[in-house]
């Protein structure tokens, strides 16, 4: 009995052995590394400088502010809108300003009513022969005071106009002609300037910009006017020929192209601007990333 529970002791720290070896294996084995889903494009150059772009509207894209922080009470636009210089877009709360307004205007018709009602009075004056029913002097504290109420009505006016122009200030307007490419903001949301994500962005859609990144260490082989091919990301087989447009004067750090706001700092680049326009049979959006060469 004895010998059998150790044979079965053994065999059972045998099969144990065994099984931990396997596992060992399987987990210091490495995976084989998966073929990409599309092959890179090829350098359609001898020589050529390769950069990395990103699609922007002609002119760049717009990404609208906003004057005061506030609550939107209408959004006018959808997306693909097409706009024009000054059209509404989006409009702000203004019941506070439209409140003011009220009692400002109220103050205008007083001062109008005193203003009228002084220069009458002066008017009468001004037209008694006999000098010894009123003063000279009393007649200049008239004529003094119909010029305190002109400048009170006129400050009257200016309190109303500077009003309304707040009021018109919290519509926010086209700054220009271009395409509503995203709405980020509802009625009834709270927008505050300056934020990281926009209400609003717009761009011209006549033309495709592409920012091409040069690394630092090959700007010097950038020169104005190189014949530049670009391809989509995951396309290698339609490639875009690109019109150069101009090198940016300013070499600034290279983040990656995420269009997220931590975006990590990697090196320093120069930007060279191509355009191109876009047709139906090969679609193209603004934030897309593409591969260029650039004919040396």
């Amino acid at each position: 009995m004895s010998i059998l529970f150790s044979r079965l002791s053994f065999y059972i720290a045998l099969a144990g052995l065994l099984f931990a070896g396997s596992l060992v294996f399987r987990l210091s084995a490495q995976d084989p590394i998966p073929q990409p889903p599309h092959a890179p494009p090829a350098n359609p150059y001898s020589h050529a400088v390769a950069a990395a772009g990103i699609v922007e509207a002609q002119g760049e894209n717009i990404a609208l502010g906003v004057p005061v922080a506030g609550l939107v009470t209408g959004v006018y636009v959808k997306v693909w809108d097409n706009v024009t210089p000054g059209q509404p877009l989006l409009q702000l709360d203004d019941r506070e300003l439209q409140a003011t307004l009220i009692g400002q205007r109220a103050a205008v018709k007083v001062a109008e009513v005193s203003t009228d009602r002084l220069r009458g009075q002066l008017l009468r004056l001004e037209k008694v022969t006999d000098m010894r029913a009123i003063t000279q002097e009393d007649l200049e504290t008239r004529r003094s005071d119909v010029q305190v109420a002109d400048a009170q009505l006129a400050n009257a006016r200016a309190a109303v106009a500077q009003t309304e122009a707040l009021v018109a200030r919290l519509t926010v307007r086209a700054p220009r002609a271009a395409t509503v490419l995203q709405v980020n903001t509802r009625p009834g949301e709270f927008v505050i300037p300056g934020t990281a994500q926009s209400p609003m962005i717009l761009g011209d859609l006549t033309y495709f910009q592409i920012r091409a990144d040069i690394d630092e260490q090959v700007a010097p082989r950038v020169k104005p006017g190189m014949t530049a091919i670009g391809f989509l990301k995951g396309d290698t087989q339609r490639p875009i020929k690109l019109e150069f447009v101009r090198i940016e004067p300013f070499v600034v750090p290279k983040t990656s192209l995420t269009g997220g706001s931590t975006e990590r700092v990697d090196t320093r680049v120069l930007q060279v601007i191509y355009r191109f326009l876009c047709s139906d049979s090969n679609p193209v959006y603004v934030g897309q990333q593409l591969d260029l060469y650039l004919e040396e």
